[in-house]
Protein backbone atom coordinates (compact mmCIF):
# COMPACT_ATOMS: atom_id res chain seq x y z
CA UNK A 1 0.00 0.00 0.00
CA UNK A 2 1.76 3.24 -0.99
CA UNK A 3 1.38 6.38 1.50
CA UNK A 4 -0.57 9.26 -0.21
CA UNK A 5 -3.02 10.45 1.85
CA UNK A 6 -3.43 13.26 4.59
CA UNK A 7 -5.34 11.96 7.22
CA UNK A 8 -7.14 15.27 8.48
CA UNK A 9 -11.19 15.71 9.52
CA UNK A 10 -13.59 17.71 7.30
CA UNK A 11 -10.50 17.28 4.48
CA UNK A 12 -12.94 19.22 2.12
CA UNK A 13 -13.09 21.97 4.81
CA UNK A 14 -9.33 22.50 4.98
CA UNK A 15 -8.90 22.17 1.22
CA UNK A 16 -11.24 25.15 0.98
CA UNK A 17 -10.14 27.17 3.61
CA UNK A 18 -6.33 26.71 2.51
CA UNK A 19 -5.90 26.37 -1.45
CA UNK A 20 -2.06 25.96 -1.24
CA UNK A 21 -2.94 22.91 0.14
CA UNK A 22 -3.83 21.09 -3.07
CA UNK A 23 -4.58 17.22 -2.92
CA UNK A 24 -1.36 15.96 -4.77
CA UNK A 25 0.65 17.90 -2.05
CA UNK A 26 -1.47 16.08 0.60
CA UNK A 27 -0.61 12.80 -1.25
CA UNK A 28 2.64 12.27 -1.27
CA UNK A 29 2.79 11.69 2.37
CA UNK A 30 0.14 9.97 3.82
CA UNK A 31 -1.43 6.47 4.18
CA UNK A 32 -5.12 7.47 4.29
CA UNK A 33 -7.90 10.08 5.25
CA UNK A 34 -10.26 9.41 7.57
CA UNK A 35 -12.95 12.29 7.87
CA UNK A 36 -16.87 11.84 9.69
CA UNK A 37 -19.63 12.57 7.79
CA UNK A 38 -21.80 12.27 10.59
CA UNK A 39 -21.76 11.26 14.10
CA UNK A 40 -21.95 7.43 12.98
CA UNK A 41 -19.72 7.27 10.24
CA UNK A 42 -16.30 7.27 8.99
CA UNK A 43 -15.57 7.60 5.40
CA UNK A 44 -11.93 6.20 4.67
CA UNK A 45 -9.70 6.45 1.55
CA UNK A 46 -6.54 5.06 -0.04
CA UNK A 47 -4.84 4.18 -2.50
CA UNK A 48 -3.62 0.64 -3.35
CA UNK A 49 -2.67 -1.54 -6.16
CA UNK A 50 -4.58 -4.35 -5.16
CA UNK A 51 -7.74 -5.23 -2.47
CA UNK A 52 -7.55 -4.23 0.93
CA UNK A 53 -9.29 -5.44 3.85
CA UNK A 54 -11.11 -2.94 6.09
CA UNK A 55 -11.55 -3.35 9.87
CA UNK A 56 -12.27 -1.11 13.12
CA UNK A 57 -10.84 -1.20 16.25
CA UNK A 58 -10.88 0.79 19.18
CA UNK A 59 -6.83 0.71 19.95
CA UNK A 60 -4.10 1.50 17.35
CA UNK A 61 -2.06 -1.17 18.32
CA UNK A 62 -4.80 -3.75 18.18
CA UNK A 63 -3.76 -6.62 16.58
CA UNK A 64 -6.15 -7.77 13.39
CA UNK A 65 -7.24 -10.94 15.48
CA UNK A 66 -9.32 -8.31 18.10
CA UNK A 67 -10.25 -6.04 15.44
CA UNK A 68 -14.00 -6.05 13.61
CA UNK A 69 -14.14 -7.13 9.83
CA UNK A 70 -15.74 -4.39 7.78
CA UNK A 71 -15.26 -4.86 4.74
CA UNK A 72 -13.34 -7.92 2.61
CA UNK A 73 -11.40 -7.29 -0.99
CA UNK A 74 -11.95 -3.88 -1.37
CA UNK A 75 -10.80 -2.34 -4.78
CA UNK A 76 -12.43 1.35 -4.94
CA UNK A 77 -9.93 2.73 -2.58
CA UNK A 78 -12.63 3.62 -0.24
CA UNK A 79 -14.99 2.48 2.37
CA UNK A 80 -17.91 3.76 4.45
CA UNK A 81 -17.41 2.39 8.07
CA UNK A 82 -20.05 2.45 10.92
CA UNK A 83 -18.24 3.81 13.91
CA UNK A 84 -19.73 6.23 16.52
CA UNK A 85 -16.80 9.04 18.25
CA UNK A 86 -16.46 6.95 21.32
CA UNK A 87 -14.85 5.16 21.72
CA UNK A 88 -12.20 6.57 19.63
CA UNK A 89 -12.26 4.20 16.38
CA UNK A 90 -8.90 3.46 14.35
CA UNK A 91 -9.15 1.96 10.81
CA UNK A 92 -7.09 -1.36 10.07
CA UNK A 93 -6.32 -1.14 6.07
CA UNK A 94 -4.75 -4.78 5.47
CA UNK A 95 -3.24 -4.74 1.74
CA UNK A 96 -3.60 -8.89 0.46
CA UNK A 97 -0.79 -7.95 -1.98
CA UNK A 98 1.81 -7.93 1.45
CA UNK A 99 -0.16 -8.21 4.22
CA UNK A 100 0.94 -5.06 5.48
CA UNK A 101 -1.41 -3.49 7.81
CA UNK A 102 -1.68 0.50 7.56
CA UNK A 103 -3.82 2.21 10.84
CA UNK A 104 -5.63 5.22 10.12
CA UNK A 105 -7.91 7.50 12.34
CA UNK A 106 -9.92 11.09 12.27
CA UNK A 107 -6.67 13.39 12.66
CA UNK A 108 -9.31 16.39 14.47
CA UNK A 109 -11.34 14.80 17.43
CA UNK A 110 -15.28 15.66 16.85
CA UNK A 111 -15.87 17.59 19.77
CA UNK A 112 -18.96 19.42 19.78
CA UNK A 113 -17.76 22.60 22.18
CA UNK A 114 -13.85 22.14 21.52
CA UNK A 115 -11.18 23.78 19.21
CA UNK A 116 -8.85 22.34 17.54
CA UNK A 117 -8.17 19.15 19.31
CA UNK A 118 -6.20 16.74 16.52
CA UNK A 119 -3.85 13.89 16.62
CA UNK A 120 -0.15 13.70 15.10
CA UNK A 121 -0.37 10.17 14.43
CA UNK A 122 0.09 9.18 10.51
CA UNK A 123 2.99 11.77 9.54
CA UNK A 124 5.63 10.56 8.15
CA UNK A 125 8.73 10.05 10.04
CA UNK A 126 12.55 8.89 9.87
CA UNK A 127 13.22 5.97 7.95
CA UNK A 128 10.82 5.67 6.51
CA UNK A 129 8.08 5.11 9.37
CA UNK A 130 4.94 7.33 10.39
CA UNK A 131 4.35 8.83 13.88
CA UNK A 132 1.56 6.13 15.87
CA UNK A 133 -2.11 7.52 16.43
CA UNK A 134 -2.91 7.99 19.69
CA UNK A 135 0.04 8.76 21.70
CA UNK A 136 0.59 12.89 20.94
CA UNK A 137 -2.33 15.24 20.77
CA UNK A 138 -2.37 18.72 20.41
CA UNK A 139 -5.09 21.10 21.07
CA UNK A 140 -6.62 24.22 21.79
CA UNK A 141 -8.12 25.56 24.92
CA UNK A 142 -10.67 23.34 26.99
CA UNK A 143 -12.96 25.27 29.46
CA UNK A 144 -15.89 24.95 27.44
CA UNK A 145 -16.69 21.12 26.72
CA UNK A 146 -19.29 19.57 27.01
CA UNK A 147 -20.11 16.25 29.18
CA UNK A 148 -19.64 14.27 25.96
CA UNK A 149 -16.65 16.18 24.52
CA UNK A 150 -15.13 15.21 28.46
CA UNK A 151 -15.96 11.18 28.40
CA UNK A 152 -14.64 11.49 25.12
CA UNK A 153 -10.94 12.80 25.54
CA UNK A 154 -11.18 11.12 28.93
CA UNK A 155 -11.32 7.92 26.47
CA UNK A 156 -8.28 8.86 25.02
CA UNK A 157 -6.05 7.36 28.11
CA UNK A 158 -4.07 10.37 28.28
CA UNK A 159 -1.71 10.80 31.34
CA UNK A 160 -0.52 14.03 31.10
CA UNK A 161 -2.01 17.43 30.21
CA UNK A 162 1.06 20.20 29.51
CA UNK A 163 -0.89 23.39 29.72
CA UNK A 164 1.23 25.97 27.72
CA UNK A 165 -0.93 28.78 28.45
CA UNK A 166 0.19 31.81 31.13
CA UNK A 167 -1.61 32.24 34.74
CA UNK A 168 -4.12 34.52 33.65
CA UNK A 169 -5.13 32.40 31.05
CA UNK A 170 -5.06 29.46 33.17
CA UNK A 171 -7.45 31.96 35.69
CA UNK A 172 -9.67 32.86 32.78
CA UNK A 173 -10.43 30.00 30.90
CA UNK A 174 -9.68 26.68 33.32
CA UNK A 175 -9.81 23.75 32.02
CA UNK A 176 -12.79 21.27 32.46
CA UNK A 177 -10.66 18.34 32.41
CA UNK A 178 -8.40 18.94 35.51
CA UNK A 179 -10.38 16.24 37.82
CA UNK A 180 -10.00 13.77 35.03
CA UNK A 181 -6.28 13.97 34.42
CA UNK A 182 -2.89 15.52 35.60
CA UNK A 183 -2.44 18.63 34.79
CA UNK A 184 1.36 20.02 34.55
CA UNK A 185 2.53 23.73 33.40
CA UNK A 186 4.96 26.17 33.65
CA UNK A 187 4.21 29.63 35.64
CA UNK A 188 4.40 32.86 33.56
CA UNK A 189 2.74 35.50 32.82
CA UNK A 190 1.13 36.64 29.54
CA UNK A 191 2.50 39.81 29.48
CA UNK A 192 5.68 38.19 29.66
CA UNK A 193 5.51 36.76 26.59
CA UNK A 194 3.83 39.46 25.02
CA UNK A 195 6.41 42.41 25.80
CA UNK A 196 9.31 42.73 23.25
CA UNK A 197 11.49 45.72 21.88
CA UNK A 198 11.89 47.49 25.17
CA UNK A 199 8.40 46.97 26.39
CA UNK A 200 6.27 47.65 23.29
CA UNK A 201 3.77 44.79 22.96
CA UNK A 202 4.65 42.59 20.14
CA UNK A 203 0.87 41.66 17.90
CA UNK A 204 1.36 38.34 16.49
CA UNK A 205 3.83 37.22 13.92
CA UNK A 206 6.78 36.21 12.82
CA UNK A 207 8.51 38.98 14.89
CA UNK A 208 6.88 37.16 18.07
CA UNK A 209 7.51 33.74 16.91
CA UNK A 210 11.34 34.52 16.85
CA UNK A 211 11.41 34.77 20.58
CA UNK A 212 9.37 31.50 20.63
CA UNK A 213 12.66 29.50 21.34
CA UNK A 214 13.55 31.54 24.39
CA UNK A 215 10.43 32.17 25.85
CA UNK A 216 9.02 29.15 25.39
CA UNK A 217 12.57 26.94 26.33
CA UNK A 218 10.93 26.00 30.11
CA UNK A 219 7.60 24.80 28.44
CA UNK A 220 9.68 22.73 25.74
CA UNK A 221 11.54 21.52 28.71
CA UNK A 222 8.63 20.28 30.24
CA UNK A 223 6.70 18.73 27.22
CA UNK A 224 9.98 16.71 26.53
CA UNK A 225 10.26 15.49 29.63
CA UNK A 226 7.15 14.39 29.66
CA UNK A 227 7.54 12.25 26.12
CA UNK A 228 10.97 10.90 26.94
CA UNK A 229 9.21 9.35 30.25
CA UNK A 230 7.12 6.83 28.14
CA UNK A 231 4.31 6.88 30.60
CA UNK A 232 1.88 7.01 27.79
CA UNK A 233 -0.49 9.25 25.60
CA UNK A 234 0.07 13.13 25.92
CA UNK A 235 -1.60 15.83 25.42
CA UNK A 236 -0.74 19.96 24.92
CA UNK A 237 -2.14 22.63 24.33
CA UNK A 238 -2.32 26.53 24.66
CA UNK A 239 -5.51 28.56 23.96
CA UNK A 240 -5.71 28.64 20.37
CA UNK A 241 -3.88 25.35 19.82
CA UNK A 242 -1.86 27.52 17.20
CA UNK A 243 1.03 29.77 18.06
CA UNK A 244 2.83 28.09 21.20
CA UNK A 245 1.20 24.73 20.57
CA UNK A 246 2.06 24.79 16.76
CA UNK A 247 5.81 25.89 17.50
CA UNK A 248 5.83 22.85 19.82
CA UNK A 249 4.21 20.57 17.58
CA UNK A 250 7.11 21.32 14.62
CA UNK A 251 9.70 20.29 17.52
CA UNK A 252 7.91 17.36 18.13
CA UNK A 253 7.49 16.18 14.75
CA UNK A 254 11.15 17.32 13.71
CA UNK A 255 12.75 15.23 16.39
CA UNK A 256 10.50 12.29 14.90
CA UNK A 257 12.20 13.03 11.50
CA UNK A 258 9.16 14.66 9.75
CA UNK A 259 9.88 16.69 6.40
CA UNK A 260 9.47 20.56 7.57
CA UNK A 261 6.87 20.84 4.43
CA UNK A 262 4.91 18.64 6.09
CA UNK A 263 5.04 20.20 9.53
CA UNK A 264 4.09 23.58 8.31
CA UNK A 265 0.80 21.63 6.45
CA UNK A 266 -0.19 20.58 9.51
CA UNK A 267 1.00 24.33 11.18
CA UNK A 268 -1.49 25.77 8.42
CA UNK A 269 -4.60 23.29 9.59
CA UNK A 270 -4.74 25.65 12.71
CA UNK A 271 -6.92 28.40 10.64
CA UNK A 272 -9.85 25.94 9.50
CA UNK A 273 -9.77 23.77 12.55
CA UNK A 274 -9.97 26.16 15.45
CA UNK A 275 -13.41 26.86 16.83
CA UNK A 276 -12.33 30.01 18.80
CA UNK A 277 -15.83 30.69 20.55
CA UNK A 278 -14.97 27.47 22.57
CA UNK A 279 -11.90 28.75 23.73
CA UNK A 280 -12.67 30.93 26.35
CA UNK A 281 -15.43 31.87 28.40
CA UNK A 282 -17.03 35.26 27.72
CA UNK A 283 -15.03 37.95 30.03
CA UNK A 284 -17.43 40.82 31.70
CA UNK A 285 -16.87 43.89 32.20
CA UNK A 286 -15.75 44.63 35.47
CA UNK A 287 -13.12 41.81 34.56
CA UNK A 288 -12.16 43.55 31.67
CA UNK A 289 -11.46 46.41 33.07
CA UNK A 290 -9.24 44.92 35.60
CA UNK A 291 -7.06 42.25 34.32
CA UNK A 292 -5.47 43.59 31.24
CA UNK A 293 -5.19 40.02 29.88
CA UNK A 294 -8.93 39.67 30.14
CA UNK A 295 -9.15 43.13 28.28
CA UNK A 296 -6.94 41.72 25.96
CA UNK A 297 -9.21 38.34 25.34
CA UNK A 298 -12.69 40.88 25.63
CA UNK A 299 -11.45 42.76 22.76
CA UNK A 300 -11.19 39.05 20.43
CA UNK A 301 -14.26 38.44 21.46
CA UNK A 302 -16.13 42.28 20.63
CA UNK A 303 -14.44 41.98 16.99
CA UNK A 304 -16.26 40.19 14.86
CA UNK A 305 -12.95 39.13 12.46
CA UNK A 306 -11.52 37.79 15.22
CA UNK A 307 -14.00 35.56 15.38
CA UNK A 308 -13.33 33.59 12.20
CA UNK A 309 -9.51 31.99 12.65
CA UNK A 310 -6.51 34.10 11.12
CA UNK A 311 -4.32 32.99 8.51
CA UNK A 312 -1.09 32.30 10.16
CA UNK A 313 0.80 34.56 7.60
CA UNK A 314 2.53 37.59 7.80
CA UNK A 315 1.91 40.50 4.76
CA UNK A 316 4.58 38.76 2.77
CA UNK A 317 2.87 35.33 2.43
CA UNK A 318 5.51 33.85 4.88
CA UNK A 319 4.48 31.53 7.72
CA UNK A 320 4.74 32.77 11.55
CA UNK A 321 5.90 29.35 12.34
CA UNK A 322 9.12 29.42 9.58
CA UNK A 323 10.35 32.31 11.30
CA UNK A 324 10.65 30.69 14.74
CA UNK A 325 12.18 27.42 12.72
CA UNK A 326 14.79 29.84 10.48
CA UNK A 327 15.74 31.51 14.18
CA UNK A 328 16.58 27.76 15.24
CA UNK A 329 18.68 27.04 13.12
CA UNK A 330 20.54 30.21 12.86
CA UNK A 331 21.20 29.95 16.40
CA UNK A 332 21.49 26.72 16.65
CA UNK A 333 21.93 25.01 13.32
CA UNK A 334 19.29 22.92 13.38
CA UNK A 335 16.30 21.37 15.84
CA UNK A 336 18.33 18.93 17.22
CA UNK A 337 20.96 21.36 18.10
CA UNK A 338 18.47 23.32 19.90
CA UNK A 339 16.88 20.77 21.63
CA UNK A 340 20.17 19.33 23.07
CA UNK A 341 21.10 22.70 24.37
CA UNK A 342 17.90 24.06 25.74
CA UNK A 343 15.79 21.29 26.55
CA UNK A 344 18.58 18.74 27.46
CA UNK A 345 17.26 16.08 24.32
CA UNK A 346 20.43 14.01 23.74
CA UNK A 347 20.47 12.54 20.35
CA UNK A 348 20.19 9.38 22.55
CA UNK A 349 17.06 10.91 23.79
CA UNK A 350 15.93 11.31 19.81
CA UNK A 351 16.34 7.70 18.81
CA UNK A 352 14.50 6.75 21.97
CA UNK A 353 11.94 8.70 21.15
CA UNK A 354 11.66 7.83 17.79
CA UNK A 355 11.45 4.34 18.93
CA UNK A 356 8.56 4.72 21.16
CA UNK A 357 6.54 7.09 18.88
CA UNK A 358 6.62 6.00 15.80
CA UNK A 359 6.32 2.46 14.01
Amino acid sequence: MRRTHLGAWALGLVLAASPALAPQTLARAHDAIASRSDAATLLVDWQASGPVDVYLATRPDAPLANARPVARAVRSGHAKVRAAATPRPYVLLRDRSDGRVTTVAERMLPLAQGSNFRDLGGYPAADGKTVRWGLIYRSGATPLLSPADIAMVRGLGLTTMVDLRSDEERRLAPTRLADQIHQDAVPYSMMALFAGNHGKVTGNGGALYRQFPTLLAPQVRLVFDRLKAHDGPIEYNCSAGQDRTGFMTALILSALGTPRAVILQDYDLSTALRRPEWEMPRIDAATAASDPVARLFAGYQANPAMARPQPLHDPDGRTFLASALDEIDTRYGSVEGYLDKVAGVSAADIAALRKAYTE
